[in-house]
């Protein structure tokens, strides 16, 4: 690179003889669009009034506009009083970041009274939402010696370049069957069956992004001692816990039957659905360690790894999460807001399949009320995207990924319609 730039600048001499300098970026390739900014600027470019966004993972309410929890407010007027009471300032975080949030977010995932809570057994740290705890447990994995990771297939798209930019191979196991537009168990088992023993494994702690599909607990305890048998290495991505069913101890129930069952494993948590923290950038990645002291020693090495990364996290998301979650009072409230938002998702899914059925659809639409969280896997088919999105202004990604919270009751009819048409000489 350096020697081709260097021979471009011999060869650059305009009319008046001087030599112009070249950018030493010239030879950067234009990366391809991320496939949901894409799709999102597509949509707004779009003239038609009966455009439909239904691609990105953020939740909105039956009005279509983004909702702020009622929760958040609250905690929010709580820090402003505390800032000007002068209880409050805006100096750094520590490395691993506020110690009430990370204290909020493992009682939250793992349960108030958890053992391995109480015996210090949780090495935690703040990370900068899911994204940021996923990159950071693929750097800590790989300098201590793990070269790869299994991962669902489908996944959400980020999970595998975030662990091959960690330097991990990423491996694929079988998980859904679009066939049956259900969970390909036998398949799943098989291949963690052939895993090498020792091999991270990573889990979607609830509603499965993509799929929406998630084991039952019978299965789940399947999982478990076969994953326990072959000596696996857990990991579990939670980014919805008390927004997939509305009740956040029956969505951390799989989580918590692993570490019930003698797992060393790890867990990284999102806060941006469940309390709507989307710019906040605010989770946590915690390890479940056999004592004390080795749970000491990698949180020793986790901040090592954080400091030359982005030295230490934001404090306002939190310190929202820590207020609402270490009051009573406000997490009764936020459990209460957390049901009203699945719920209202949970009514669309009703409705949009009633309204293919009613439409004299000849096809199976169960799996989208079988299916959890906010995603539905339709089962539509890339072309049949394309026509929906050509001819009638509906925007989803090219896998037949519907985001269930841009289904409102002043669209699902259109949307529903629509469907019908695009896969009814299927």
């Amino acid at each position: 690179m350096l020697n081709t730039f260097r021979s471009s600048v011999g060869k650059s001499a305009g009319r008046s003889g001087a030599v112009r300098m070249l950018s030493f970026w010239e030879n950067v390739p234009m990366g391809p669009p991320d496939a949901i900014i894409g799709l999102n600027e597509a949509y707004a470019k779009n003239p038609s009034p009966n455009k439909v966004n239904v691609g990105v993972g953020a939740y909105r309410g039956d009005d279509g506009k983004p909702y702020v929890l009622p929760c958040v407010k609250e905690a929010e007027q709580r820090i402003l009083a505390s800032l000007e009471k002068g209880e409050l300032n805006h100096e750094y975080a520590g490395i691993v970041g506020e110690a009430s949030f990370i204290d909020c977010a493992l009682k939250f995932a793992y349960g108030d009274e958890a053992d391995v809570l109480n015996e210090r057994l949780v090495a935690g740290v703040q990370s900068l939402s899911g994204t940021g705890g996923l990159r950071l447990f693929g750097e800590f994995i790989q300098k201590f010696g793990h070269s790869h990771i299994y991962v669902p297939d489908p996944t959400w798209g980020n999970h595998i370049p975030i662990f091959q930019n960690s330097g991990l191979e990423v491996r694929k196991y079988r998980y859904y069957d679009k066939s049956t537009s259900d969970l390909d168990f036998e398949g799943m088992k098989a291949d963690i069956l052939d895993a090498p023993p020792g091999s991270a494994v990573l889990l979607h702690a609830c509603a499965h992004n993509p799929t929406g599909m998630d084991p039952s607990m019978e299965q789940w305890a399947e999982l478990s001692q076969l994953m326990k048998k072959k000596e696996l290495f857990p990991f579990f991505d939670c980014a919805y816990q008390g927004f997939a069913s509305g009740n956040a101890p029956k969505d951390a129930a799989a989580f918590r039957h692993f570490v019930a069952d003698g797992h060393k494993l790890a867990l990284v948590q999102s806060f941006s659905k469940n309390f709507g923290l989307y710019g906040q950038r605010i989770g946590a990645l915690s390890f479940l360690t056999e004592d004390p002291d080795e749970a000491s020693r990698v949180l020793s090495q986790l901040k090592i790894c954080i400091r030359p990364s982005y030295s230490n996290p934001p404090r306002h998301g939190a310190r929202i999460v820590s207020t609402v979650l270490s009051d009573e009072q406000l997490t009764k409230d936020f459990i209460d807001q957390c049901k009203e938002m699945a719920y209202r998702i949970n009514s669309m899914r009703i409705r949009l399949r009633t309204i293919l059925e009613e439409a004299g659809s000849k096809h199976d639409w169960d799996h989208i009320t079988k299916q959890i969280g906010m995603f539905a896997y339709s089962g539509l088919s890339k072309e049949e995207v394309i026509n929906l999105r050509d001819n009638h202004h509906i925007y989803c990604t090219l896998d037949g990924r519907i985001s269930m919270a841009g289904v409102s009751s002043g669209n699902v009819e259109y949307i529903g319609e629509a469907i019908h048409d695009v896969t009814k000489d299927r």
